[in-house]
């Protein structure tokens, strides 16, 4: 085994047979991030043995289910339930949860719809002291109880596939903890870390195959070793947050900086990459919102 996740990225042959089964490909990444203990390393790794930006981020939308749940069995596929029709936020969520485990309501829009053999549900059950929404998070099999209704493929990342999904007193395990606080909220910025590890694994994986200039790898990796020590950090804090919003600064640069190196690429790489390009702006706004929210943190007296 290499001594670092920095020279497998240098040294390991990157998979050149690349399944099409989204089963087979979560596998395949399993299989070769399994000797690296930490999910972000794990999640580079994924990302380098991804021929597109679409089953990298599938790498690293797992490996952050798995940081937020470290208990979730390893051979499955998981979905973040928590989008509805009128959004994400704890007010704006219907589906429900019985103290016994039993889920009702719909989610508008699941990551790897019926690929998924598990959901993670974000779900009210009941109100606080407050009048606000008591959130909890529950981990409902694939099954009786649950119909996934698969919806039109993004223009970008075709590959993953999205659902909407309908749960009719679905049974689950209710997990403990709160549902927005311990879930909902953290995983926004432990999916920004994972999903950019992940997507610096296939470019260096690109600039390896492309013989890009030793400088261009060196910046991948230096940006990689700053995702993987915010990823260390709370992903409540304050700080990390401003750490992040300098990650994706730095990522906009070196997209920029590298436009002129895809010219060396092969041109289906290089194509499916301006595809998938976009899939990094999303959810651009709620990050640029959390950045401002944690200057203020720091800069108010």
């Amino acid at each position: 085994m290499n001594s670092s996740v920095f020279d497998f990225l240098l040294s390991a042959a990157p998979v050149e047979s690349v399944p099409t089964d989204i089963a087979a490909i979560a596998a395949q990444h399993r299989a070769r991030g399994a000797g690296f203990p930490r999910s972000i390393d794990r999640a580079v790794v994924a990302g380098f043995d991804s021929a597109g930006t679409g089953t990298a981020f599938l790498g690293g939308y797992q490996e952050a289910l798995g940081a937020l749940v470290p208990t979730l069995d390893a051979t499955g596929l998981t979905s973040m339930c928590a989008t509805e029709s009128n959004g994400a936020k704890p007010s704006q969520l219907t589906t429900t949860v019985t103290a016994d485990g039993a889920v009702t309501g719909t989610k508008s829009f699941a990551t790897l719809g019926e690929f998924a053999t598990r959901f993670l549900v974000i779900a009210r059950a009941g109100e606080q002291a407050d009048g606000r929404a008591a959130l909890r998070a529950v981990l409902v099999p694939a099954g009786p109880g649950v119909v996934v209704t698969p919806l039109p493929a993004l223009p970008f990342a075709p590959e993953i596939p999205h659902a909407t999904v309908t749960f009719d007193a679905a049974p689950g395990e209710l997990l403990p903890g709160d549902g927005y606080a311990d879930f909902l909220k953290p995983f926004r910025t432990v999916e920004d870390l994972h999903v950019v590890a992940a997507v610096l694994g296939q470019l260096v994986r690109v600039s390896r195959q492309a013989h890009w200039p030793a400088e261009a790898v060196e910046q991948l990796l230096a940006l990689f070793a700053a995702v993987r020590g915010v990823s260390t950090e709370d992903p409540g804090s304050v700080g990390a947050h401003i750490a992040l919003g300098g990650v994706f600064e730095r990522l906009t640069r070196l997209r920029a900086e590298f436009a002129p190196l895809w010219d060396r690429v092969d041109p289906e790489i290089r194509s499916r990459w301006e595809r998938d390009e976009p899939l990094l702006g999303v959810a651009g706004k709620v990050r640029a919102l959390r950045l401002a929210t944690a200057w203020r943190a720091v800069t108010e007296d």
